[in-house]
């Protein structure tokens, strides 16, 4: 695969039967396909077969925008959820923010270094704080001041700009707004959260300081998809830093930052190159 090839990646889910790894890879020998990547999962627990394949779409038979069709009758056969991506395949990403920048500062310097596939026309802010960082990456920067009287109209106004803007997917990079069921309906598993996740896990405020009168040996972070049971979606990605008796409430603030910043970056990662299948409350990640 040359590096301006592009490949088809299909994500699959469905009861663990015969024959579902044979007639996959026999759709695409049969249509003169390569397949760069394969993996699967079984969830024994439950009986759910988990696939992610990945194939060349030089020289394949079926044209790529037939593909869908031609690939659905085995899908019924097999009583499959699936999805079909392309790598060429560019998401167009809003970053929420509220007044802390160390996340959405990392995502903009790893998108101009050509890290991720994506672009980030859009960044949503409840403060004006952030505005100059969006200014020197050239990114519009829309900001929704948000009371408890005014939050459904708000929210509103920024569906309609997400609309606009043609928006994918959202990722809140320490965006500190609870987003209602009916924002969250209008991108299922399309929104990706991070937060700090302390062992043991501390709730309310100044969690950084609870854990270091409590000595806390681990601090971690985690990313997940955003469900209406707050901080409590499917987890992509995780990662765990080492605190002693001289890390100070600073110093286990910065930590937590750099942790955050990294998994949600992972995440991002992940999530772009369509290696995440979310199904029930938990996500198959491949590697």
């Amino acid at each position: 695969m040359t590096a301006n090839s592009v490949s088809a990646v299909l994500l699959l889910s469905c009861p663990d039967q015969r024959g579902l790894v044979a007639t996959v890879a026999d759709f695409i020998y049969r249509n003169n396909g390569n397949i760069l990547h394969a993996e699967q999962h079984t969830d024994a627990g439950s009986s759910v077969f988990f696939q992610r394949v990945e194939w060349e779409l030089d020289g394949f038979r079926i044209p790529r925008d037939g593909l869908r069709e031609a690939f659905q009758p085995i899908a019924q056969r097999f009583g499959m959820t699936w999805a079909l991506h392309f790598s060429d395949e560019a998401p167009r990403v809003a970053v929420f923010v509220s007044k802390e920048a160390h996340c959405m500062y990392d995502l903009l310097a790893r998108l101009r270094m050509g890290e991720f596939s994506a672009t980030v026309p859009l960044i949503v802010s409840n403060h004006p704080d952030l505005e100059p960082i969006a200014q020197r990456f050239g990114v519009e920067y829309a900001c929704y001041p948000v009371t408890p009287q005014n939050k459904t109209a708000r929210e509103q106004k920024v569906l309609a700009k997400l609309r606009e803007a043609r928006i994918d997917l959202v990722v809140l990079a320490r965006y500190m707004q609870v987003l209602s069921e009916d924002f969250l309906r209008a991108y299922p598993d399309r929104i990706i959260n991070i937060h700090h996740s302390f062992l043991p896990a501390f709730a309310g405020p100044r969690p950084y300081q609870q854990a270091h009168e409590r000595g806390v040996k681990l601090i971690g972070a985690t990313a997940h998809y955003v469900t209406a049971e707050l901080d409590r979606g499917p987890i992509i990605e995780q990662d765990v830093a080492r605190i002693s008796h001289r890390d100070s409430v600073a110093d286990l603030v910065r930590k937590g930052r750099d942790l955050e910043k990294v998994v949600l970056a992972r995440a991002l990662d992940l999530h772009l190159r369509h290696r995440v299948i979310v199904y029930g409350n938990k996500a198959v990640v491949f590697s």
